[in-house]
């Protein structure tokens, strides 16, 4: 739930304030990449003017995440809106797999601008499919950061050809 839905979103935040009894609950928490990170999320029965509104909502969700990133204090708090009917663990789960998802979408748009780009017919797939592989030979190569890698390769043909031929190293595990 963003903020350009401010009255819906004043309705779901007020129900997760106070004291009001909050039945259904899920944590986990992370440790990679630099991120220590606690997340929990609630969950209760959608009210009923948010039904009505809002047809086939079942459930109102508020995640949050706490803790820190690259050393750095991080706390971040969403609210949803769901008709799906599940455990909070995997409700949770969902959610996160979801911002998986985006973080991956914000790459793309923000260091290869690819919602600017306006492609017909089969360019659009083509191009995406090219992201796709810069992106993951950008990876492959060891690059951290895909602005540094995309500085790094940008005028340089024999890097770039040589990254393209580089065979993946097997997993130690």
């Amino acid at each position: 739930m963003k903020g350009n839905q401010k009255t819906l979103y004043r309705q779901i935040r007020s129900q997760f304030q106070g004291k009001r009894r909050i039945p259904f609950v899920a944590r986990d928490h992370e440790v990679s990449h630099g991120r220590n990170i606690t997340w929990m999320l609630r969950a209760k029965q959608a009210p009923e003017h948010i039904r009505e509104n809002w047809i086939g909502t079942s459930w109102i969700v508020e995640v949050m995440a706490t803790g820190s990133r690259d050393g750095k204090p991080f706390q971040a708090t969403h609210l949803f809106l769901t008709s799906l009917r599940t455990t909070p663990e995997a409700l949770l789960q969902l959610v996160r797999d979801r911002w998986s998802v985006e973080s991956w979408h914000w790459i793309r748009d923000t260091q290869l601008h690819e919602d600017a780009h306006r492609y017909r017919g089969n360019g659009a797939g083509a191009m995406a499919i090219l992201r796709t592989v810069a992106l993951n030979l950008l990876r492959l190569a060891g690059f951290q950061s895909i602005r540094g890698g995309m500085q790094a390769v940008m005028h340089d043909m024999t890097a770039l050809l040589a990254m393209a031929r580089r065979r993946p190293q097997p997993d130690p595990c």
